[in-house]
């Protein structure tokens, strides 16, 4: 049997973290396949717009902090990324299921 160590706790937030996980898997049952695709989309797109509005801040001169541009426009660029990738495979899954012999 496993033997606590004394004097070192759990990790904090793993219990947040597994009742926001449950709260999620309760509301992600009424939502169908649709509205997963259509709520992604539009928080890739979000990222986009907040890329492209802190890039044209920071050409104002409103934002000293190159950084936080850049870490927002590859965020951007890898959102676009995944997204592609992951529309390339439903469609190569949907042909695959199309060309199957019933």
């Amino acid at each position: 049997m496993i033997e606590k160590i004394p004097g070192v706790s759990g990790i904090n937030g793993i219990n947040d973290i597994a009742r926001t996980q449950k709260s999620n898997q309760t509301s992600s049952k009424n939502l169908n396949f649709a509205d997963i695709l259509r709520n992604a989309l539009d928080d890739v797109n979000k990222t986009q717009k907040i890329s492209e509005q802190m890039s044209a801040d920071y050409a104002a001169g409103k934002i000293d902090n190159i950084h936080n541009v850049i870490i927002s426009a590859e965020k951007a660029s890898l959102s676009l990324k995944l997204t592609t990738e992951v529309t390339n495979k439903i469609v190569s899954a949907y042909k695959e299921i199309m060309n199957m012999q019933i």
